[in-house]
């Protein structure tokens, strides 16, 4: 059994990680697997099982702005390369991850008899391409053997706009121990010892909403003395972030670590988790959170966390989605309430079970059975230490 698994990057993000999961599963089985990407490997993130082979194009970025037909040919050379990548290594199964590898990967892979499946990391209504991607999404995905979506209304849109056939669900895979990267920055470091911690972790990008967050906790920070709220994670709205704290007076009691390769730690020194996106796919830090025994507060956003929360049991969803009195009053009700909390956090980890790694490894081999591929072997699934 051969995989291609054809990505922008491996810089780091959610995506990136369920293909370094999904890459490391499959060598494990003994399947020979790689991992293409447009940009160069030296800013990768996640640790890769020795069994996987990397290779990259180097023919990322700075083509987007240039004009209408240096796109079309910097865009043409990408599916050339990738079309080589394929004719050399013929695998039995190509798949792409996020929508512009996966319009590239079905465009590289016409009149070969590759099997070639798209994998949608986004919900596409909220997380809208440039006009030339978007419409090469609606065009494409048709014409893959197979589309595979994070959640049902992902699906449901992919079938109803993208007149996509034959897609599936499958969650991201989950897997514990969450790998351990560079850098390290231990919490102990951050919070002081004592402190209640209310951690959120993303990209610090407008859509994960930590102005809102922001905002929220500057409404309780008062009442809640004890408490603490540190964001870990990097990306161009620090400097906005940063003045939002110094505005709402909260510098000692609002914390911008950066990005954490130990993030483990931090779910484990936690006290609650907040998601305030604006929109997520699934959010696989909830997830994490979650199942390291975090009680999660979230804005009911499209279309993640409300397959993962179950509101009032392990966690609270809150509407309306941007509202900072909202999530304030729901983030108040768990921080001055241990008992409840303690019991949505020991509900939470539920989601071990729900998203086990062997469960999603099992519908992907579905996938590729349904595609026409004869998967080699199915039981024994294991997560492999090697690489982790």
């Amino acid at each position: 059994m051969k995989i291609v698994v054809f990505i922008y990057s491996m810089h780091g993000g959610g995506a990136e990680r369920v293909t370094a999961n999904l890459a490391n599963e499959w060598a494990a089985l003994g399947w020979e697997v790689t991992v293409v990407t447009l940009t160069a490997g030296e800013g990768d993130v996640y640790p890769f099982h020795p069994g996987v082979k990397r290779l990259e194009l180097g023919l990322a970025g700075g083509v987007e702005g240039g004009g209408f037909v240096l796109t079309l040919m910097s865009n043409a050379k990408r599916v050339l390369a990738f079309r080589k990548v394929l004719r050399e290594t013929k695998p039995t199964v190509a798949l792409g991850v996020m929508a512009t590898a996966n319009v590239l990967a079905v465009l590289a892979g016409i009149g070969l008899p590759y099997k070639i499946i798209a994998s949608e990391h986004t919900h596409p209504p909220r997380a809208p391409l440039t006009p030339f991607w978007e419409r090469l999404r609606l065009l494409t995905y048709r014409f893959a053997d197979k589309v595979v979506a994070l959640t049902d209304e992902t699906r449901d849109w992919i079938e109803t706009h993208c007149r996509a056939t034959d897609v599936k669900v499958i969650p991201p895979p989950f897997t514990l121990p969450i790998a351990r990267t560079n850098p390290i920055i231990e919490p102990k470091s951050v919070v002081k010892d004592g402190r209640k911690l209310l951690l959120a972790v993303g990209r610090l990008s407008p859509e994960k909403g930590f102005d809102s967050l922001i905002d929220a906790f500057r409404k309780i920070a008062g009442a809640l003395p004890q408490w603490d709220l540190v964001i870990v994670g990097e990306g161009l709205a620090r400097a906005s972030l940063e003045r939002r704290v110094e505005e709402a007076k909260l510098r000692g009691r609002v914390f911008l670590p950066g990005r954490a390769g130990n993030v483990a730690d931090w779910y484990e020194r936690a006290d609650l988790y907040v998601l305030s996106s604006h929109f997520e796919g699934f959010s696989m830090t909830l997830v994490e959170a979650m199942a390291s025994g975090c009680a999660a507060v979230s804005y009911d956003c499209d279309s993640g966390p409300r397959v993962i929360v179950t509101h009032g049991m392990n966690g609270l969803l809150v509407n309306p989605v941007g509202d900072a009195s909202a999530l304030a009053k729901s983030l108040e009700s768990l921080m001055k309430d241990d008992a409840e909390r303690h019991r949505m956090a020991l509900c939470a980890t539920s989601v071990n079970d729900t998203f086990a790694l062997s469960k999603t490894i099992a519908l992907w081999q579905e996938v590729f059975e349904e595609s026409g591929v004869k998967v080699p072997r199915r039981a024994e699934l294991h997560v492999p230490a090697a690489g982790r």
